[in-house]
C-alpha cells in the first residue's frame, strides 16, 4: 500500500503520533551521531595530527551536506515516500561510519563521515518533519516540536555515549557501534513513516515560494545563524577542554545542550501555536544571539553549562517553529521541499563557520576573537528575522 494512501490531511488521529513518534527516534539517531562529533573532535585530531580548522573540516563538510542535501531529500520524500528515502538514509549512513572507522588519513574522513552522515541526516530530517507535519493542521506546532525534540534527545545522550565508549573501546570501534545502532534504528523508524493522503488546493510551488520576500528573509537570517550557531557545536567541546575540563565534563556540555533544547522543542511548539509563530521565532533568535554574552566572559565550567542550558532551549525552539513557519507562510503540503530549500542557508554557515573559527583560534592562538565573530553574525541574523512579520498566505486554487 502507498504510504500516502492513509487518511486526508488534518486528521489527527493515532496514526498520525505513531508517524510523530517515527521521526523522534529517527531524529534522535541521525543527530546523537551527527552531534556526538565533539567527543571525537580531540583524539581524532591527536591521531592524524591535525589543527583546530583541518578538524573542523570534518563536521562541516558534514553539516553542508545534511542540511543542502535536504532540499533534495526533502523534494524526494514529497515526490517517492518518506520511508524509500529513510531507507536510503540508513544504508548510506551505516557505510559511511563504518568505511570512516578504517581511514588512515584525514582527508578520507571527510568523504566518509561527510557523506555518509550528511546524506544519512538529510534523510532523517527533512522528509520526517514534513511526514509528522502532514498530519496536523491545529495542533501543527507541537507535532513538529515533540518530533524534532528527537534531535535534543539525541544531543543529550550522542556525546557522553561517544565519549564512554572511546574511551573503552577507542573511536573506531565506537563509529562501528554507531553503524549498527544506525541500520537497526532508522529500519523500524522507515516502516512506521507514512504520509495522509492530501485533499483540497494544491500549495503554492516551489518555485514562486522561494522568490518571495518573506522566504529570502527566513533564508538570509538561516544563513547568518548557521554560522554562529555550528561554531558554538563544534567548538565548545574543545574550548571546556582548553579552559581545563576533562573530556567527559567537556562533553557532557553537549548534553546540556541536548536537554535544553529537547525543553525548548516542547515549550515553544504549544506557545507558537497560541502565540504566533513568527513571534517566537523572533524570540528564539533573541535568546540565541543574547547568549554568547556569557560564553564571551569567558566563564567557569558552571558557567559554561548555563551558556549552554540557554542557547540550547533558544536553538531548540528555533528548530522546532521554523517549519510551522514555512508551512504558515506557504501551506503544508510539499513542506519537505521548501524546508529543504530554506535549510541550505544552514549548510552554507555550517560549511563556513567552524573551519573559520578553527583557523582563528589557529592563528591567535586564543578563542575570544572566533566567539566574538560568531556573535556578530547571530545578532545580524536577529535584526534580519525580525523585519519577518506575521502573515498567512493564501493558496491559489
Amino acid at each position: 500500500m502507498d504510504e500516502r494512501s492513509v487518511v486526508t490531511v488534518g486528521v489527527e488521529s493515532a496514526r498520525g503520533w505513531v508517524v510523530v513518534g517515527a521521526a523522534f527516534f529517527a531524529m534522535g539517531l541521525v543527530y546523537a551521531v551527527a552531534y556526538s562529533f565533539g567527543a571525537f573532535f580531540v583524539p581524532m585530531a591527536r591521531e592524524f595530527h591535525a589543527g583546530s580548522g583541518a578538524t573542523s573540516v570534518i563536521f562541516s563538510v558534514t553539516a553542508f551536506l545534511f542540511f543542502t542535501l535536504g532540499a533534495v531529500s526533502g523534494w524526494a520524500g514529497d515526490r517517492f515516500g518518506t520511508r524509500r528515502v529513510l531507507l536510503v538514509g540508513a544504508v548510506v549512513m551505516a557505510g559511511g561510519l563504518y568505511l570512516t572507522s578504517l581511514v588512515h588519513q584525514l582527508w578520507l574522513g571527510y568523504l566518509t563521515y561527510g557523506i555518509g552522515v550528511g546524506v544519512g541526516v538529510a534523510c532523517g530530517y527533512v522528509p520526517m518533519v514534513a511526514a509528522a507535519g502532514s498530519w496536523f493542521d491545529r495542533r501543527q506546532s507541537l507535532a513538529i516540536g515533540v518530533a524534532v525534540s528527537g534531535i535534543g534527545v539525541g544531543t543529550l545522550l550522542g556525546a557522553p555515549i561517544a565519549a564512554g565508549l572511546i574511551g573503552i573501546y577507542g573511536w573506531r570501534t565506537t563509529y562501528v557501534i554507531f553503524s549498527i545502532a544506525t541500520l537497526a534504528v532508522l529500519g523500524v523508524c522507515a516502516i512506521l513513516a507514512e504520509r495522509p493522503q492530501r485533499t483540497g488546493p494544491a500549495r503554492l510551488d516551489l518555485g514562486r515560494a522561494i522568490r518571495t520576500g518573506e522566504f529570502g528573509t527566513l533564508y538570509l537570517a538561516t544563513l547568518l545563524i548557521g554560522f554562529g550557531l555550528f561554531t558554538f557545536f563544534v567548538h565548545l567541546v574543545p574550548y571546556a577542554e582548553a579552559s581545563g575540563a576533562t573530556p567527559a565534563a567537556a562533553a557532557a556540555l553537549l548534553g546540556v545542550v541536548g536537554a535544553f533544547s529537547t525543553l525548548g522543542r516542547l515549550l515553544f511548539g504549544p506557545l507558537a501555536d497560541r502565540f504566533g509563530r513568527v513571534r517566537m521565532l523572533q524570540a528564539a533568535v533573541l535568546c540565541m544571539a543574547g547568549s554568547y554574552l556569557i560564553w564571551l566572559s569567558g566563564p567557569s565550567y558552571a558557567g559554561l553549562a548555563v551558556f549552554a542550558a540557554i542557547m540550547g532551549a533558544a536553538y531548540g525552539g528555533w528548530v522546532a517553529i521554523s517549519p510551522s513557519v514555512l508551512a504558515e507562510i506557504f501551506g503544508s503540503e510539499g513542506l519537505g521541499g521548501t524546508a529543504g530549500v530554506m535549510y541550505t542557508a544552514a549548510g552554507i554557515g555550517a560549511l563556513l563557520g567552524p573551519p573559520l573559527a578553527g583557523w582563528i583560534v589557529d592563528s591567535t592562538g586564543g578563542y575570544r576573537p572566533a566567539i566574538v565573530a560568531a556573535m556578530v553574525l547571530e545578532v545580524a541574523g536577529l535584526a534580519v528575522i525580525l523585519t519577518l512579520r506575521p502573515k498567512r498566505r493564501a493558496a491559489p486554487a
